[in-house]
C-alpha cells in the first residue's frame, strides 16, 4: 500500500478545488474586465483606490512588523515557560480564528472608542486599525513558531552557554537560524490576512478616504454605489497581492526543506 489516493481521489479533489476556488476567482476576474482593460486600469488607479491601497499595504507591513517580534515572544514564553492560567492563554491565542470579526471591532470600539473606559481614544485612526489588525492576526506567527521552538535540541543552547555566549548570543547565532523559516511565514500568512480583512475594522477605523479606509471597505462602497464592476477590479488586486504573498511562501518553504534534506 503506498498511501495514495489514487486517480479517484485526485479527480474529486481537483473537482472540489475548481468548485470552491478557481471557478469563482474566474468569475471575479472576467468581472472586472467587463469594461475592458481600460475600464479595469481606470478602476485600479482611481486616486482613492490608490490611497485605500497605499493604507492597505501600509499598516499590513506594520502588523506583520509587529508579529514578528510578539509572536515570536508569546511563542518563547510558552514554549519554555510555566506559569499559571498557561493552558487558557495558550487557548485564547487561536480565539482570532474562531470569533466573528465584527465582534472584535465593536470590542474595540467599546475599548478605545469615543467614550473609552480607559481613556484611549483610538477610533478613525491608523493605530485603532493597527490594533485591529493585530488582535485578528496574531495566531499566526505564534502557532506557526510554536512547533518548531519545541523541537528545539535544548543541549545546543546549553553547549553554547557553556562556551561563554550570553541569552542574546545564544538565540541570534543558535536559535535564530532554526525559527526564521517559521517566522517568516507565519509574518507572510498574517500580511496576506491583513490585506484583506474587513470585519475587525470596520467600526474602530472610521472608512476616512485616505487616511483609515481600508481597501476591503473601499470595494464594499463600490459596490453600494453599484459599481460593482470597479470593486471586482479592485478586488482582484488584492487577490494578486495576498496570492503573491502565498507563493513567495511556498517557493520559500520548499527551498528550504530542500536545504535541510541536503544537509542530512
Amino acid at each position: 500500500m503506498t498511501g495514495s489516493v489514487g486517480p479517484l481521489g485526485i479527480a474529486t479533489a481537483v473537482l472540489w478545488l475548481s468548485i470552491m476556488v478557481l471557478l469563482p476567482l474566474a468569475a471575479l476576474t472576467v468581472n472586472s474586465f467587463e469594461d475592458g482593460w481600460s475600464g479595469f486600469w481606470d478602476a485600479v488607479t482611481a486616486p482613492r483606490a490608490i490611497d485605500s491601497l497605499k493604507v492597505t499595504i501600509f499598516v499590513s507591513i506594520i502588523v506583520a512588523l509587529i508579529n514578528v517580534f510578539m509572536g515570536t515572544l508569546i511563542a518563547w514564553v510558552l514554549v519554555r515557560d510555566e506559569f499559571p492560567g498557561k493552558g487558557i492563554v495558550n487557548a485564547l491565542i487561536d480565539l482570532p480564528f474562531a470569533l466573528p470579526t465584527i465582534v472584535a471591532s465593536i470590542v474595540l470600539l467599546s475599548l478605545y472608542g469615543p467614550q473609552s473606559p480607559v481613556g484611549v481614544h483610538l477610533n478613525a485612526t491608523q493605530p485603532g486599525i493597527i490594533v485591529a489588525l493585530a488582535f485578528v492576526t496574531l495566531p499566526f506567527v505564534v502557532r506557526s513558531v510554536q512547533p518548531v521552538l519545541m523541537e528545539v535540541d535544548k543541549e545546543v543552547e546549553q553547549a553554547a552557554a557553556s562556551l561563554g555566549a550570553d541569552n542574546w548570543t545564544t538565540f541570534r547565532t543558535v536559535l535564530l537560524p532554526t525559527l526564521a523559516p517559521a517566522i517568516i511565514s507565519g509574518t507572510g500568512l498574517a500580511f496576506a490576512r491583513a490585506i484583506g480583512e474587513y470585519g475587525s475594522v470596520v467600526l474602530i477605523g472610521g472608512n476616512i478616504p485616505g487616511t483609515t479606509q481600508m481597501t476591503s471597505q473601499y470595494i464594499q462602497q463600490q459596490i453600494e454605489v453599484d459599481r460593482p464592476v470597479n470593486a471586482a477590479a479592485v478586488s482582484v488586486v488584492l487577490l494578486a497581492i495576498s496570492f503573491l504573498t502565498l507563493l513567495v511562501l511556498r517557493v520559500f518553504a520548499d527551498r528550504t526543506a530542500r536545504k535541510e534534506q541536503e544537509a542530512r
